[in-house]
């Protein structure tokens, strides 16, 4: 198959920071299988070349000042060539210029989350309309395979779901003894957004202080908007909870990161299709707590390869799973095992890519 994927317009592929979008657009594109040939087109930002080739993977930069320009400098770019597949990630607002252009080629909407079909992005009208140009539309997990099938019945029979990945040779095991309860270092990942559950976090904490007095939390992760990490910072402050912001961290820098916990949080307090994090943090070998919602139960399985909570807009339901991990190292060690054993044999981006890539050839036969 000759395969084109368009990336959103705000981040290059891959990205230096952040984009957890590009960063899974590149690491399945590199890893699709040598017969067939990928092209991805994403955006031009200073010290990346207008072009790059890997093997059987090309990545084409375009610089665009707007959405609109973007779309249509990238549709230029590949005018004139022959696909068989045109992926858009997390962009259905495109379908309709991409199926002016090719009017006769498979293209599949790969969606990473419901915020692209979702207000106040986008009405769940338009978000219809834009759907029913594509052939399929892919989701990260099942959960969101049954949100879109919810929200959009009658394309119901052309949404499918494929899950992400990990790379599994850079997120490995650090081999140190875990923490038994002094100095416990629990860690956060992710968009310093409401939605994400930090302040909870923060609260859960200082509950299981009471317990386990050297716990603290490590935080990777920014926001665009400075006054919300301003409230972040004086409510830990006001908690008395030890909360070290490390900003944005780069994705050569997330192993190490994660190496440096004793366990891992995702308290996500509103749907999470995948949640990316939670596979980097298991392959790591750490054990992990996070809310029971969305996919994420997909991927960790409540006291198999992690902790779940279900009560989880509730400080001390997490707090109870920390103190919990943070006094029982037997338990801890146990999970962090399981949890890198099933990221070893269910999250590899390799599998990820041959997974996506067999949906693609049969949808094209």
């Amino acid at each position: 198959m000759n395969v084109l994927i368009i990336a959103p317009e705000q981040i290059p592929v891959p990205p230096p920071v952040g984009g957890s979008v590009e960063h899974s657009v590149y690491q399945i594109s590199r890893r699709f299988p040598s017969r067939h040939r990928v092209t991805v087109v994403s955006r031009k930002r200073n010290g990346l070349p207008s072009r790059s080739v890997y093997g059987n993977l090309t990545i084409l930069r375009v610089a665009a000042a707007s959405k609109k320009q973007y779309i249509a400098k990238v549709l230029k770019k590949v005018g004139g060539r022959r696909f068989d597949i045109v992926q858009i990630d997390n962009r259905p607002s495109f379908v309709p210029a991409v199926r002016r252009a090719f009017p006769k080629t498979t293209i599949s909407v790969f969606l990473h989350s419901m915020t692209f079909v979702s207000p106040p992005m986008t009405s769940v009208r338009k978000a219809a309309a834009e759907l029913r140009l594509a052939d399929m539309i892919v989701g990260n997990s099942r959960s969101l395979q049954r949100t879109l099938s919810a929200r959009f019945p009658r394309l119901r029979g052309r949404i499918a779901y494929v899950h992400l990945g990990v790379d599994l040779d850079r997120f490995r095991p650090s081999g140190r003894r875990r923490s038994s309860g002094k100095g416990f270092n629990v860690l956060f990942a992710g968009r310093l957004i409401p939605r994400k559950g930090l302040p909870v976090l923060m609260k859960a904490v200082r509950i299981a202080r009471k317990s386990v007095p050297g716990m603290r939390i490590t935080v990777a992760g920014g926001t665009n908007k400075a006054g919300y990490k301003a409230h972040l910072k004086r409510l830990a402050a006001s908690l008395r909870v030890p909360v070290t912001f490390k900003g944005y961290v780069s994705r050569g820098g997330m192993p190490g990161f994660y190496r440096s916990g004793d366990c891992f949080v995702c308290p996500s307090q509103r749907h999470e299709a995948f949640g990316l994090v939670n596979v980097e943090a298991m392959a790591s070998g750490l054990p992990c707590v996070a809310s029971r919602n969305g996919g994420i139960p997909e991927i960790i399985r409540h006291h198999r390869n992690g902790l779940l909570v279900t009560a989880y807009r509730k400080p001390q339901a997490f707090a109870d799973k920390l103190v919990k991990l943070a006094r029982n190292s037997a338990l801890s060690a146990r999970l962090a095992r399981q949890a890198r054993k099933d990221a070893v044999s269910r999250f590899g981006w390799s599998g990820t890519a041959a997974r996506l890539a067999r949906l693609y050839a049969a949808k094209v036969r």
